[in-house]
């Protein structure tokens, strides 16, 4: 069962690097319904994913008890549509913390996550799954065999694709402590630590505002810029940062800015164009591309 308020408590600071990736069974209400309907009619085990769709396993019945992977659960109850549950030792628990705001991780038809922030969605997932929308993003700049800075880390989705297209290095910061946390939980996410990132994802708990003057000039060889709406993070959309951009990016090297496409007629403004104008007073080419702005380093 779920205490009602299981969502809202606050959670303490997470710290980098020592929080290793959760490993127990993850689902929304349609897994868990489909769990308890082969339960229903006398089956004795039930096969799907318990990973968002990772990969497909078997759980056993048990008068009281579902086991998976040598460990014994309770049988989920309560559950919430638009809401992922993870096991937190005591009960199934929505993958979700509050301090401040409500910041959870949320289910998509293509088995990759979202999340929000207080209700708003981070990452597109209409059309397609947000791994895929990450991946057409990342070929724009060719990371493979380079050194590439992702500013705004996110769930992590931007590093994920670059590791599979073969990225020499990768250094990733996220600000939110809340969202280092999503990423311990969901499977999408790379994990640093595992064999299959190699060593290569380096992944900070900071703020890249601050951060990048740390970082050597022409040092690095592509950049992914994908930070909160302007809004909520200016500073990472000012002509200040984007200089920062332009020094530690070779010459030659390439950006991809996601703006997003806000509307022109409610918002007032074109951010995309505003964009693209202040990297090219910044040091760089720029043009349009997808739902931002991909920028050459001049």
């Amino acid at each position: 069962m779920l205490r009602p308020d299981h969502a809202l408590r606050a959670s303490p600071i997470l710290e980098l690097p020592s929080v290793s990736h959760y490993s127990g069974p993850l689902f929304a209400r349609p897994d868990a319904e489909a769990l308890l309907a082969a339960r229903d009619a006398g089956a004795g085990t039930w096969t799907g994913s318990l990973d968002l769709g990772r990969s497909i396993d078997t759980a056993a019945f048990e008068a009281d008890v579902w086991r998976w992977r040598d460990h014994s659960y309770p049988y989920p109850s309560g559950l919430k549509d638009r809401t992922i549950y993870h096991w937190d030792g005591d009960e199934f628990a929505p993958v979700a913390r509050f301090a401040g705001s409500l910041i959870k991780l949320v289910p998509t038809e293509w088995g990759a996550p979202t999340f929000e922030i207080d209700g708003i969605k981070m990452l597109p997932t209409s059309k397609e799954s947000p791994l895929e929308d990450a991946r057409r993003k990342v070929a724009l700049v060719e990371p493979r065999g380079r050194v590439v800075l992702d500013t705004c880390g996110g769930l992590g989705y931007f590093a994920a694709c670059c590791l599979e297209a073969g990225v020499a290095r990768i250094q990733s910061f996220e600000k939110n402590a809340n969202v280092l946390w999503l990423r311990t939980l969901n499977p999408w996410s790379p994990d640093p630590g595992a064999a299959t990132s190699g060593g290569r994802l380096q992944l900070e708990h900071a703020d890249v505002a601050q951060a990048i003057t740390q970082i050597a000039d022409a040092s690095i060889d592509a950049l992914l810029h994908d930070p909160p709406r302007f809004g909520i993070a200016g500073e990472l959309y000012s002509q200040a940062f984007y200089g920062q951009l332009a020094r530690v990016l070779r010459r030659g090297g390439r950006m991809f800015h996601y703006t997003g496409s806000p509307n022109k007629l409610t918002s007032g403004r074109d951010v995309p164009r505003e964009v693209a104008k202040r990297l090219e007073q910044a040091g760089f080419t720029a043009q349009l591309a997808l739902d931002g702005v991909l920028a050459v380093r001049r």
